[in-house]
């Protein structure tokens, strides 16, 4: 059986949902999907004042478990069109697995979030990409056959790049049906070539 992990970082619980989306996805093809979350770098005090969503369910991720999958779909808050520090802390950790090469030729994807239709979401989703190929990974996007992406009838999120949602300055934003559609037929997408590329 595929075996997928979903890993993300989420301030206000936006990437939360768009990762229990990607993981139903994953789950449609047969594949054993478990979602795991990066730690924390903001002390509690401070994410309480601002208002972090503290109560998900996910357990926290270890580098050491990473091999451990076939594909590997992240899913992190854009920061001035970048990952989010927590998330590329946790990549920072990974040497040990780049000098083996221990996850060439698994299947890598991201997902992301910005407050803003211009926040960065293509940037920090192709700068995540450069990250996986260093790991020697095989890239996977969010094709244009999710016809969800195109047109421009509603303010909605998705790129070829990954999945993608917009929060709102205030977080008050959440994931539209077609975002958590994309992250579901990301998550198809990327299980299915896992299953492939294994098989």
């Amino acid at each position: 059986m595929t075996k997928v992990l979903v890993l993300y970082y989420s301030s206000w619980g936006h990437v939360e949902k768009m990762a229990e989306a990607v993981a139903e996805g994953a789950r449609e093809t047969g594949a054993e999907v478990t979602i795991k979350r990066v730690p924390e770098l903001v002390p509690e005090e401070v994410a309480r004042q601002s208002h972090y969503k503290l109560d998900q369910a996910a357990p926290i991720a270890t580098v050491d478990e990473l091999p451990g999958y076939d594909a590997i779909i992240f899913g992190t808050p854009t920061r001035y069109g970048n990952m989010a520090a927590q998330m590329k802390q946790f990549i920072d950790q990974t040497g040990g697995l780049w000098a083996k090469g221990a996850l060439v030729g698994k299947v890598g994807s991201a997902f992301t979030s910005t407050a803003s239709q211009h926040g960065g979401q293509e940037t920090t989703l192709t700068s995540f990409h450069t990250v996986l190929l260093h790991h020697g990974m095989v890239v996977v996007g969010l094709p244009y056959a999710f016809q969800g992406q195109m047109g421009v009838d509603e303010v909605k999120g998705g790129s070829p790049y990954g999945a993608t949602t917009l929060a709102d300055g205030d977080g008050s934003r959440q994931p539209s049906a077609t975002d958590l559609a994309g992250a579901r037929f990301q998550g198809r997408h990327v299980a299915g070539i896992a299953a492939k590329l294994a098989g």
